[in-house]
């Protein structure tokens, strides 16, 4: 679905010029962040709002501040701020839902996540029922409010303020404006110690740091009539945490927030299966989940031993202020601490018998979960026999505050489960070895491409009855070191390092002269491309004359301005000549799309989309060549992120002959698409050139895809990534397509003057090098 401003033009008509250039003005920005379903609803929503008869400044609010909001927690909150401003139409003047628009984005920056945003919405419509005097001066101090609060405690802040004064209008305006003593003790009295919002990067490069890969993190606010909030939990891979800590015992909110994201994070690492929830009561569930605990941040205290430091030290502190008013209670917050730590004693048999059969069980078998399930039913028919187990109402007061409600250990979904684990980069060792290591071992079975160890010679190695080298006969082409790139999500807004991974392979080689021929097949093409090829030469030095400043005075010019000084005329000042030195200060890459789709024919075409490419990038080639512009030739495909497949059919610094016309005739196209990683990976090669201008022209004949992402969109916003990126450090990127339904995406990705449509794809060998020389005349 692609949107365009012209199909608006009715609505726009409707509209007050000041709002209909501001629309158009922020149509680009908001074409980053949302997708052609979001641009509909925000475009819709600025219809809806113009209706409202509320004025145009209502109109431009929105319009500019809803791109900021849909990229901070998604483009799915724009429906719910359209839905919520109609409510609010009824019950409060224009100026107020227009300072709701004006602060929105301070909201979600704040809050980080749509469903908090959406309480924060609702929030506002219960203030507009009861107190709708107070929500302009509210609004006016949010930024200081969501400063120091969480939503919660804004919301017991806001509604305690409208109870004491419902009535008294003047004292209600002096407590919402901040200004009176009690606005001032309330906002006090609900202020929290540290805020996630102010941590959450932190987090996420403090959990990197140790087991170097990405954690997701998300705020969870269940702080409504109390400030205990949601317990900490791990839904879909995703770790999501409260939105703020108050400090515990003296230890500050930011180690809490260590120690909780810490302790989530081993669950993700060590946890390889989950556990069945068959033939289990809750208790019986709580209690392998004590275990389950321990063990996961024994293996972690193996990897990083000053860990244990960090978690010991909330137990110490859980002894000093835990009064519990169950025994049982008591006595597990005693039995976590020892089986943490193996230098705690407890006078209690039973801790000491569970942590000795604990350490043991982890001794045999770190990495089997189902010890915990053996040890937590033991102590459940232990704990029996002492006279039975409370609730489990009463088993969750545990004051142990880092630990999460360990909803992520059981196997409620299997297929959900499985799918989205998170699978590690495969790691390889390449291995220099002499001949006769590489002799001995030519009788074993060959490795395949997942081997752990790859050997590998410094020199060839012939075989003198053959006259080829071993490599030719028994090797596979060889494969470079393995390139790690960024990916954007766009869903988190965040870069997922060291994410992909590029792999430079070689395909076999072709008969140069099929190249040769495709130049006398298309002699048409090829005659009037030397006659721009002529044009596009350097014209070496040029002398510009009637410039103001200049290298060189034009005589003749010069004697026109003094006759005119002498009649009393003004002169003329362009009385010198500039020299200019016409070069061609530029280099290009032609990265082509070798993924399975280019082996299909496309249209009315009889030949596949490859065997067009290779024609395409000949007579590219040929004309480049005939220029002089340094330029490379460079292919891609990708089977998944962990393989995505670089091909240099030609290097800059590489004469255009029979070896690379090899390359190019042995092109073969397979697997998927994955083009962001392919950009990001030709910008490189780019950046090492001399030259002012870089151009990377894509030959592609469909969207970027691949074969571990569902999401349609997520590779498409990473490839509109990798193009700023790159353009930011002054490389050009320019898609031809022969996709007909690319209008749906290209222009997203490249914007609207990035991109050629090639709808007649036996144009193809004729329309690329015509855009090469229009690019770069």
């Amino acid at each position: 679905m692609s949107i365009n401003l012209d199909e608006y033009q009715d609505q726009l008509e409707q509209l007050d010029p000041h709002v209909r250039d501001t629309l158009a003005a922020s149509f680009h920005e908001a074409a980053r962040v949302m997708s052609p379903q979001g641009l509909h609803h925000w475009l819709e929503g600025a219809k809806g709002l113009s209706q409202l008869g509320r004025g145009n400044d209502l109109v431009v609010t929105y319009i500019q501040s809803m791109p900021a909001v849909a990229k901070d927690v998604g483009e799915d909150i724009i429906a719910d701020c359209i839905a919520a401003a109609m409510k609010l139409a009824s019950m409060v003047s224009g100026e107020v839902i227009q300072l709701m628009f004006d602060t929105l984005p301070t909201a979600a920056n704040r809050l980080g996540d749509a469903e908090l945003l959406r309480g924060y919405l609702g929030l506002i419509h219960q203030l507009s029922a009861k107190v709708p005097r107070g929500l302009r001066p509210m609004l006016g101090h949010l930024d200081e409010l969501f400063g120091k609060l969480t939503l919660g405690g804004l919301r017991r802040w806001a509604l305690w303020g409208a109870q004491a004064h419902l009535r008294d209008f003047s004292a209600q305006l002096a407590y919402f404006d901040l200004k009176s003593a009690d606005s001032q003790a309330m906002l006090q009295k609900e202020r929290r110690g540290t805020l996630f919002i102010d941590n959450q990067r932190k987090l996420n490069f403090y959990l990197r740091a140790f087991w170097g890969r990405d954690f997701f993190l998300r705020p969870t606010s269940g702080d409504y009539e109390t400030r205990e909030g949601y317990r900490p939990f791990i839904e879909t891979r995703v770790i999501h945490l409260p939105d703020a800590y108050d400090d515990f015992a003296g230890l500050p909110g930011k180690d809490l927030y260590r120690a909780t994201a810490a302790h989530a994070a081993a669950h993700l690492v060590y946890t390889q299966s989950p556990l069945s929830m068959e033939q289990l009561n809750p208790a019986q569930m709580f209690l392998i989940g004590l275990f389950e605990d321990a063990r996961v941040e024994h293996l972690a205290i193996r990897e990083f031993p000053g860990m244990k430091q960090m978690w010991a030290q909330f137990h110490a502190k859980t002894r000093e202020v835990s009064c519990p008013t169950e025994p049982v209670v008591g006595l597990l917050e005693r039995l976590a601490y020892a089986l943490l730590d193996e230098n705690y004693h407890d006078d209690d048999g039973l801790i000491q018998e569970m942590a000795t059969a604990f350490r043991e069980q982890l001794a045999t078998r770190p990495g089997d979960n189902r010890l915990s399930w053996d040890l937590g039913v033991t102590l459940y028919n232990r704990l029996g026999e002492r006279g039975g187990i409370p609730s489990l109402r009463v088993l969750e007061s545990m004051a142990i505050p880092y630990r999460d409600d360990n909803r992520y250990i059981w196997a409620s979904d299997e297929i959900a489960w499985h799918a989205a684990e998170y699978v590690p980069a495969p790691k390889q060792v390449r291995k220099y070895v002499s001949v006769m290591d590489m002799v001995n071992e030519l009788d074993c079975e060959l490795a395949g491409d997942d081997a752990q160890e790859i050997w590998v010679l410094n020199e060839p190695f012939y075989l003198d009855q053959e006259g080829v080298t071993i490599n030719s006969l028994e090797g596979k082409e060889p494969v470079s070191e393995p390139y790690h790139y960024q990916e954007w999500d766009y869903g988190v807004q965040l870069h997922r390092p060291n994410w992909v991974t590029v792999l430079e392979r070689r395909q076999k080689p072709g008969d140069p002269e099929d190249i040769d021929r495709i130049l006398t097949e298309h002699r048409p093409v090829a005659a009037r491309l030397r006659h721009i090829i002529d044009a596009m030469q350097p014209e070496g030095v040029q002398r510009l004359r009637h410039r103001e400043d200049g290298e060189e005075i034009d005589l003749n010019a010069a004697i026109r301005a003094m006759i005119d000084i002498r009649m009393g005329q003004t002169p003329d000042p362009r009385i010198n000549i500039r020299i200019e030195r016409k070069v061609r200060d530029l280099a290009v890459l032609v990265l082509l799309d070798l993924s399975e789709s280019t082996n299909e024919k496309l249209g009315d075409s009889d030949k596949p989309v490859i065997q067009l490419a290779r024609e395409a990038t000949s007579l590219l080639s040929w004309a480049i060549d005939r220029v002089g512009d340094p330029f490379a030739i460079h292919g891609f495909a990708s089977d998944g992120r962990h393989d995505v497949q670089y091909y240099r059919f030609k290097d800059f610094d590489e004469h255009y002959g029979d070896e690379v016309k090899s390359k190019l005739a042995g092109m073969q196209g397979g697997l998927s698409t994955r083009m962001g990683a392919a950009l990001r990976h030709a910008g490189q090669f780019l950046l090492k050139q001399p030259e002012k201008k870089k151009l990377i022209l894509l030959v592609s004949d469909g969207e970027p895809a691949d074969i571990d992402v569902r999401d349609p969109q997520y590779l498409r916003h990473d490839t509109k990534k990798a193009v700023e990126e790159l353009a930011t450090r002054g490389v050009r990127s320019f898609c031809l397509t022969l996709d007909p339904n690319a209008d749906d995406y290209v222009s997203r990705i490249f914007g609207p003057k990035g991109y050629m449509v090639v709808d007649h794809v036996n144009r193809l060998p004729e329309r690329l090098p015509m855009l090469y020389a229009g690019l770069t005349r």
